[in-house]
């Protein structure tokens, strides 16, 4: 079983405050004889007409000394994972979760909007001491 990043209780923790049911921790997947973990799987209801909506999260910190090199492992991560979800259960959507100051000091690089952009990932910006959600970018 993979560690859970530092901030990991403090995401779930977020995401139940705005009554998201958490339905794995982790939630795990097999895709072609390759077993995958991502930390968080949840769903929520929506108007009646609507049903569910499903997500999964995958939670980072961004505490080390190169975020860059950070990003570079989430994204690979990321990739990868939405690729499982798409075979496995499609309509699912995933995001990562990244903490508050990593956003301000480095997802609003202009290299790191582009990268967001061009790989289409959807964000949860997270604040990891009050344990709420700042923001969610789609």
């Amino acid at each position: 079983m993979a560690a859970k990043d530092r901030f990991h209780a403090a995401v779930r923790l977020a995401l139940e405050k705005e009554q998201w049911d958490i339905t794995d921790d982790p939630l795990r997947l097999e895709v072609g004889g390759t077993k995958l973990e991502i930390d968080l799987g949840a769903e929520q209801l929506l108007a009646a007409e609507r049903g569910t909506e499903k997500i999964a999260v995958e939670i980072k910190t961004f505490l080390s000394d190169s975020p860059l090199t950070d990003y570079h492992a989430a994204l690979g991560q990321f990739l990868n994972y939405r690729l499982a979800l798409e075979i496995i259960d499609p309509t699912r959507i995933l995001y990562l979760a990244v903490p508050v100051g990593a956003y301000e000091s480095f997802f609003r690089r202009e290299f790191t909007q582009t990268s967001l952009e061009r790989y289409q990932i959807a964000l949860i910006i997270y604040d990891p001491f009050q344990e709420v959600i700042v923001q969610w970018i789609p």
